[in-house]
């Protein structure tokens, strides 16, 4: 099951720049296209605090940097139950860029 998240009302920022998602023997993951795996930790605050999550995308590296606003695209929190373990993945299309005006 994939549960597509309503990023509308949270502020992401990069807290750790984008790495290879490697597997337990330290190799990149592909995704089932074929397509290099990224995770980058991220900060999402709302009007109830912030909370910290690693966000996989599939794909080009993605061009963010610590404390760089992002929209994450297709934002979708997936669940997972394994030997015993559970928690949830967070997985994204992208991470875009926000742009930042400045003040007055």
């Amino acid at each position: 099951m994939k549960l597509l998240i309503d990023t509308s009302k949270v502020q992401f920022s990069v807290t750790r720049n984008p790495e290879a998602r490697n597997d337990q023997n330290g190799k990149q993951r592909f995704s089932k296209d074929g397509a290099p795996m990224w995770q980058t930790q991220l900060q999402a605050l709302d009007e109830t605090g912030g909370e910290i999550l690693m966000v996989t995308v599939a794909g080009e590296k993605p061009n963010v940097t610590v404390q760089q606003l992002v929209s994450p695209v297709g934002l979708e929190a997936i669940p997972w139950n394994t030997n015993g373990k559970h928690g949830v993945a967070y997985r994204a299309e992208q991470l875009k860029p926000v742009a930042v005006t400045a003040g007055k």
